[in-house]
């Protein structure tokens, strides 16, 4: 996955780009839409608003973790399945996007994907 609080290269995002609104698909269906962007290098992450997919709360799914942005369809995927988004660790409020450790477990949920 690389640097998992960066978009790949081959993802499609052009930085910069505004995905607010994108509807973002899990690798076995689609789970919400992009709520908030965070686009700080080393901090790069989507806040996702799964409405009543989970019971209408957000989760924050970091850039590594995007393989496709496709701007036309205005859509975001994402290689981790539902099961898998739902098991990272919760989301409650903005100011864990500010929380070194909290975005430390998310990083390393994502990561261990992967190996």
């Amino acid at each position: 996955m690389g640097d998992v609080w960066g978009f790949g290269q081959d993802s499609g995002y052009v930085p910069g780009q505004a995905l607010v609104g994108f509807s973002v698909e899990a690798a076995d269906g689609v789970i919400g839409h992009v709520e908030r962007q965070e686009d700080e290098p080393g901090r790069q992450h989507l806040v996702v608003d799964t409405g009543v997919w989970k019971f209408g709360r957000s989760v924050l799914i970091p850039a590594g973790a995007v393989i496709a942005v496709d701007s036309g369809a205005q859509t975001v995927k994402v290689g981790a399945s539902r099961d898998e988004i739902k098991s990272a660790p919760r989301f409650a409020t903005d100011s864990e996007t500010t929380d070194h450790d909290y975005l430390a477990e998310v990083g390393a949920h994502y990561v261990s994907l992967r190996a």
